[in-house]
């Protein structure tokens, strides 16, 4: 059953956003260091449907006058945690992809953009409390496009298929897009969405052009369901993109935390009320566990591993019941050690609770028998 449109009945894909190609890399693959080997074994249980790759441009090309470098080293280190397994960059995550895509069932390619680089940064005005990258300015637009010819040239090159690309992360938060409005009031009009919609008319033309099914997906908001001084909330964004554009993607991509409020129903609203012809398949992009940080999550309420892996357990039983969703990714395998969400911990001594809730889902023998119970027995309840 394809992912991008929505179900006939209960079905759930599963995705995993993990940068070490360590962790994603088949069996067989070179350079992966033993102490990594079990971790990469146990993230192949969950049996992805998607892997989702986060190309940060600041990285890459932190430098107008010179283009992308899709091979610069990463140590491999979580920020300075070890251990460490370095990589070549965006050009070794896409060899690890190819080799899993070879294996011949699942691992679909999806590509999202984040990181504005300072020159392409759009001037410095309205509300900019909180700000990490700036929004696109207009002119930096080609170089932006080029990024994605260049990701895809890449591919082709490495034999990894990537099948879905979505514009910018999380454009409705001050700390990936900014400024959200023009001036720090709620009520002020979000400048988040025009910014949008440029990058994602520009991805559009780019995949347009290209060889191969590349599939426009439109979203990755933060669960932001109320408008504030610096985030827009995920229906005004649905509500202010051109229709057109809207309409001619066949996927809403949504991140949605455990202990927050679902949003699927609020994406639902705003999606019906634009009346595209054909209804979009909503997928959750970024889902996980764990104490986020207050700046970026609404997730609360979370006392232990256990209690949060049973509310995963009913959450993913939601959205399996939900015709309309039909992929949740979890981020990361590997934890973030100031995004706490992962599966095990940043210095890969052990579990978490919620990995064999994921490796349950993923050893379904059918997609219509989700696990009756949450299988958190077995992990490491640290």
């Amino acid at each position: 059953m394809p992912l991008d449109a929505p179900a006939s009945g209960p079905s759930l894909a599963l995705g995993i956003t993990e940068p070490n190609p360590s962790l994603v890399a088949a069996p067989g693959a070179r350079g992966v260091p033993p102490e990594w080997l079990r971790w990469r074994d146990e993230l192949a249980r969950i049996r992805p449907s998607v892997y989702r790759l986060v190309v940060v441009w600041s990285l890459v090309q932190p430098r107008l006058d010179a283009p992308a470098d899709l091979a610069r080293i990463d140590l491999g280190c979580m920020r300075e945690v070890q251990p460490c397994s370095a990589y070549e960059g965006v050009r070794d995550q896409l060899r690890a992809l190819a080799s899993r895509q070879r294996e011949g069932e699942g691992w679909e390619g999806m590509v999202v953009i984040t990181g504005t680089p300072e020159w392409a940064a759009a001037p410095p005005n309205g509300c900019r409390r909180g700000v990490r990258f700036a929004a696109v300015r207009a002119g930096a637009l080609p170089a932006y496009r080029q990024l994605i010819a260049d990701v895809l040239a890449l591919a082709r090159q490495e034999g990894a298929d990537l099948r879905f690309f979505s514009p910018w992360n999380e454009p409705n938060h001050a700390y990936f897009l900014s400024p959200q409005r023009a001036r720090c009031d709620a009520a002020a009009p979000s400048r988040a969405v025009a910014f949008y919609g440029a990058l994602a008319h520009t991805m559009r033309d780019e995949l347009d052009v290209q060889p191969g099914d590349q599939r426009l997906v439109l979203g990755e908001t933060a669960g932001l369901l109320e408008p504030s001084p610096r985030a827009t909330s995920v229906e005004e964004m649905i509500r202010g993109l051109p229709k057109d554009l809207l309409c001619s993607a066949p996927v809403w991509s949504q991140h949605a935390y455990i202990g927050g409020t679902d949003p699927v129903a609020t994406v639902t609203a705003a999606l019906a009320a634009r009346r595209c012809p054909r209804p979009h398949a909503i997928w959750i992009t970024e889902t996980g566990v764990g104490p986020a940080p207050e700046g970026f999550s609404v997730a609360r309420g979370i006392t232990s591993e256990r209690q949060g892996c049973g509310l995963l357990h009913e959450r993913l039983l939601q959205w399996y019941e939900n015709p309309r969703v039909t992929l949740a990714v979890q981020y990361t395998f590997r934890e973030d050690n100031l995004f706490p969400t992962g599966l095990v911990t940043t210095d890969l001594t052990r579990s978490r609770a919620a990995l064999g809730e994921w490796q349950a889902w993923g050893a379904r023998p059918s997609p219509a028998a989700p696990p009756p119970d949450p299988a958190c027995e077995g992990s490491d309840p640290g």
